[in-house]
């Protein structure tokens, strides 16, 4: 089932018009939610995260999208999902009315709701040999819209494309002042010493909701400082652990970068805690 305006239909009769505005020209936002047992994870997060990117993106935000509202809509969906699963990815969309071409006819917006049971519940530890390796063919542009979760993931699809052809599990990703950004489906966390790092929104990253949860776990580790500060490739040799941040995964510690390989020490405590925060919620 697909929850369309408020409207529960099935796959063959949800429709998007060719004239889409997120199709024609990416003018469209999403967020990719975990539920789990009816429940939203880091919904406020979301919520407010979904609310400034829509005002940065001069979308009319209707009167009806207050957090209740959408958390129903989206739990409403869960309920007529044909799945057991207690835990859904679940991709929530919003997109500016069609009409106009560049400039719109219109700042109203419309949304729609897709549900996908996952096979876990609480974050798993992946200890396999997990490989990256840079994306060096097009870069992220630093500034706030690259923070924002829109339709314009093109880039993010070529590195999957490249890492895929060439049998890496994941890319890292580089802005134009060639610092290290981001992998394709997360943010990036580097352990050295007692300084974890992951780079600063103002170098172009995701302002990653799961990011946010890490970071207030970190800052509550005594051993360890906590930063945010450009990371060149040269330090990720360097690192004692690389570790991906994402709402579906959890944490994705990453073992391999070209001849480096990496503990996991820091990403299972940080996971341990992380999962913590899930059953207190």
């Amino acid at each position: 089932m697909i929850n369309s305006n408020g409207e529960l239909l099935t796959e063959q009769q949800a429709k998007l018009s060719i004239f889409n505005r997120g199709i024609a020209y990416g003018d469209a936002l999403f967020e990719t939610l975990k539920t789990l047992n009816g429940k939203i994870l880091f919904w406020e997060d979301h919520y407010f995260r979904l609310m400034a990117s829509m005002r940065i993106l001069r979308m009319e935000i209707p009167m009806s999208f207050t957090p209740e509202f959408l958390e129903s809509q989206i739990l409403e969906l869960l309920m007529h999902h044909n799945s057991n699963s207690n835990s859904f990815r679940v991709k929530l969309m919003v997109f500016r009315n069609q009409g106009g071409f560049y400039t719109p006819l219109t700042n109203d917006v419309s949304y729609f709701i897709t549900a996908e049971p996952l096979e876990v519940d609480l974050y798993l530890f992946d200890n396999s040999d997990y490989r990256v390796e840079l994306f060096k063919d097009f870069y992220v542009t630093p500034g706030l819209l690259s923070t924002l979760k829109t339709n314009n993931k093109v880039l993010n699809v070529l590195g999957s494309v490249y890492a895929k052809e060439n049998q890496y599990e994941n890319c890292l990703l580089l802005n134009t002042n060639k610092s290290i950004v981001e992998a394709l489906n997360g943010n990036l966390f580097l352990v050295k010493d007692n300084v974890i790092k992951t780079p600063p929104l103002e170098d172009g990253c995701l302002n990653g909701i799961m990011r946010k949860q890490v970071l207030e776990i970190i800052k509550k580790i005594p051993d360890f400082e906590c930063i945010e500060a450009s990371i060149s490739p040269f330090e990720l040799q360097k690192a004692d652990e690389l570790f991906v941040t994402n709402v579906i995964q959890g944490i994705q510690p990453i073992k391999v970068y070209r001849k480096k390989n990496f503990t996991t020490d820091v990403s299972q405590s940080i996971l341990a805690k992380l999962n913590m925060t899930v059953r207190l919620s």
